[in-house]
């Protein structure tokens, strides 16, 4: 695999939530918009994204003249689809009036951030929605959970779109609950993408890169972690003496995405070898989508 990727001249991505062995094999391990970033240090000509769609799409509207690869194009997001561009264009046609200053939170597809003014990711959300002009009413898309909890954090009232991600909502309040009882003193750190039920529980809310530092520098040996499994292997492999324990549902005892989980290594392997699938997006369409990408990077920086 790795004497492939040679070959190629390929780059590895690997979401935090995909399966252990994709990790291990990946050049870098992490969030979307961050891996698209690396991608565009590397030399490489190839960019895999071992992700979901919208996060390939992403790669490429950052590196448009790489070729980007994902080892299952029918790796979807819940939280994608819950907001189709052409609902969105309709809805905002339908509330012209209103003239919304539209905030899509990343987990979107390329189509919707062109139809947006500004991008976030759950670890910048409270500040990009903070610089958004006075005066402008905020849509924020799609995620209403992120919404909800960016809303009360920065002080802005905002319309929300009712999506969300199915894997963070089957978190509840009681199966949580259930873990703290298990885990005395062992802290909660969930995603803001769960339910208000749940981060109320917690005690600590962050990005999954986030997390990673605040494991690291908490004092405690144990955590529960309220996102997806997958990032239960990279907390392990980063920090070794602390023990991270799967933050379990009403269903099961360590929540899974189905769509993460459809890339594998020989998905992986095969793309390499292929050179497919291939994410391709109209010039105008990424261009489009670019804007609201670099004006959240300016925001950020400022």
């Amino acid at each position: 695999m790795l004497e492939i990727k040679r070959q190629k001249n390929a780059v590895i991505l690997a979401h935090n939530y995909q399966v252990p062995e994709i990790q291990d094999i990946a050049d870098f391990v992490g969030d979307s918009l961050g891996l698209s970033y690396r991608a565009k240090e590397a030399r490489a000509d190839i960019i895999l994204f071992c992700g979901v769609h919208f996060m390939a799409e992403t790669a490429k509207i950052v590196n448009p003249g790489r070729k980007v690869l994902i080892p299952d194009m029918a790796a979807g997001c819940s939280l994608s689809d819950s907001c189709p561009a052409e609902a969105l264009g309709a809805f905002l046609e339908r509330h012209r009036e209103k003239n919304y200053y539209v905030v899509a939170y990343i987990n979107c597809s390329a189509a919707v951030k062109a139809l947006s003014d500004v991008i976030c990711t759950s670890g910048n959300a409270v500040k990009i929605v903070g610089r958004v002009p006075e005066g402008r009413e905020i849509l924020f898309v799609p995620d209403r959970n992120l919404g909800e909890w960016v809303q009360a954090q920065a002080g802005r009232p905002m319309r929300l779109w009712e999506g969300d991600c199915y894997v963070h909502v089957e978190f509840t309040h009681q199966s949580i609950l259930a873990a703290r009882e298990r885990h005395p003193g062992a802290p909660v750190v969930a995603h803001p993408e769960c339910t208000r039920a749940v981060r109320m529980l917690a005690d600590e809310i962050c990005s999954t890169e986030k997390m990673v530092s605040f494991c690291r520098e908490h004092p405690a040996r144990a955590f529960v972690i309220a996102t997806e499994g997958g990032m239960l292997h990279r907390l392990r492999k980063e920090i070794p003496g602390k023990e991270f324990i799967a933050g379990p549902t009403d269903k099961c005892a360590c929540a899974e995405c189905k769509y993460m989980k459809m890339n594998t290594l020989e998905k992986v392997r095969d793309a390499l070898l292929s050179g497919g699938p291939e994410i391709l997006l109209p010039g105008a369409l990424r261009e489009r989508a670019l804007v609201p990408i670099e004006r959240m990077l300016e925001w950020s920086q400022n």
